[in-house]
C-alpha cells in the first residue's frame, strides 16, 4: 500500500479476527514507532509488545475504553518516564502521539487494524507489564486483523469539513 493510501485507510479497529500477527509484522510496527520524530531526539519511549492472551485480557481492564485489547492478536504498550515538569510532560505526550501514529500507519500498510486506548490504572498496568516505578504506561495500541471489513482508503471520512478545518495565512 502507498503511504497516502495507508493514511486514508487507517481507522480505529476494535474488533479483530483470532488470526495471529507475525513477529516480523509486530517488529516492523514497533520499528515505525522507534523511527518517529521526537523533541530534541530524546526518544522518551519504550515499547512493550504483548501477545500472551492472559496478559491481553488483563490489560483490557486498565481503562474503560480498553476492552478491545482482550480480543486483539497483540498490543503495544507505550511507556514513558514520569515527567519531571509540565514542559516535559507536554513534549513527551506529543512524541508518544507521533510514535503511535507511525505505528498505526505501518500496521495499516500491512493490512492490520489498530485501536488505541488510554490507561487509567497505572499500578495495575505496570504490574501486568513489569514496568518499573518512575514510568507511566501512556497508551495501549491493540493490533490485529480487522473482523468487520478490510482496510481500504475511506472516500468520505466522518470528519469536520476540510474547508472549516484548514485556514491559509490567517484564521
Amino acid at each position: 500500500m502507498e503511504a497516502w493510501d495507508a493514511i486514508r485507510a487507517r481507522r480505529n479497529v476494535r474488533q479483530y479476527t483470532p488470526e495471529p500477527v507475525s513477529d516480523d509484522d509486530l517488529n516492523r510496527i514497533a520499528e515505525a514507532g522507534w523511527r518517529a520524530p521526537s523533541a530534541k531526539n530524546r526518544q522518551p519511549w519504550d515499547f512493550v509488545v504483548v501477545t500472551d492472551r492472559e496478559q491481553l485480557q488483563e490489560l483490557s481492564t486498565v481503562w474503560q475504553g480498553a476492552g478491545h485489547i482482550a480480543s486483539a492478536a497483540a498490543a503495544i504498550a507505550l511507556v514513558i518516564p514520569v515527567p519531571p515538569n509540565e514542559r516535559r510532560k507536554v513534549t513527551d505526550q506529543y512524541d508518544v502521539g507521533q510514535a503511535t501514529m507511525a505505528m498505526m500507519i505501518a500496521a495499516t500498510d500491512l493490512g492490520l487494524g489498530t485501536g488505541h486506548s488510554s490507561v487509567g490504572d497505572q499500578d495495575k498496568a505496570r504490574a501486568i507489564l513489569g514496568v518499573p516505578d518512575g514510568y507511566l504506561v501512556a497508551y495501549l495500541l491493540g493490533i490485529g486483523h480487522p473482523a468487520d471489513r478490510p482496510l481500504k482508503p475511506i472516500r468520505k471520512p466522518n470528519r469536520r469539513p476540510f474547508d472549516e478545518v484548514v485556514h491559509h495565512g490567517r484564521w
